[in-house]
């Protein structure tokens, strides 16, 4: 299977473009977002003009980075994917009020977080876990960050460019979830074995 060349902003047919099995690599501005700032953009609902990036057609990245500061800026220096089924409470609403096209993690998500991709035109990456230092690498700058000081580096919203970032799209603006596949057929094995 050939591998797709995604350059961000992702609009809406973008999107629609991708299955479930795409190998894709991405190009462009991504952010990322933990569990405080999940529960920070849920909870206040901040006006779109109050954040410093504009995140339509962008990606957002399950990802706690390390980050080393120096007298030039900041560079990551591991960017490993975090579970994001941490933040399936919140993740359908943030898809609808902030215009991301691409939600990206490791171990998928829910039905809930399934169909607000599907209303809204946005898919599920998957990325590599175990390879924190290769993803790094893959980011070319750190554009900003949000929410430093008050959440920490792990938690803070870090503004990242990044260049041929591998990852697989395991949930698409259809409807399908190769989780969703994969926990069916591990459901029927595991009954088979039991009996």
């Amino acid at each position: 299977m050939k591998t797709k060349i995604i350059t961000l902003p992702l609009t809406k047919a973008d999107a629609l473009k991708l299955k479930v099995g795409d190998s894709v690599l991405i190009n462009g501005t991504i952010v990322t977002g933990r569990d405080k700032m999940h529960k920070f953009l849920f909870r206040e609902k901040i006006s779109r003009k109050k954040i410093p990036f504009d995140f339509n057609g962008s990606i957002l990245y399950h990802c706690g980075p390390i980050v080393k500061k120096f007298d030039t800026g900041y560079k990551i220096i591991s960017a490993g994917p975090t579970t994001s089924m941490r933040v399936e409470m919140y993740e359908h609403r943030i898809i609808a009020a902030y215009g991301f096209r691409g939600i990206m993690g490791k171990g998928g998500m829910g039905e809930r977080t399934l169909q607000a991709m599907r209303k809204n035109g946005c898919v599920y990456f998957h990325a590599i876990g175990g390879a924190a230092a290769y993803l790094a690498d893959r980011i070319k700058k750190v554009v900003g960050v949000w929410k430093l000081e008050e959440f920490g580096m792990a938690e803070a919203m870090w503004i990242l460019e990044v260049k041929d970032f591998p990852a697989i799209v395991t949930m698409d603006a259809h409807g399908k979830s190769l989780h969703k596949g994969i926990e069916k057929k591990s459901s029927a094995a595991l009954k088979k074995l039991l009996k």
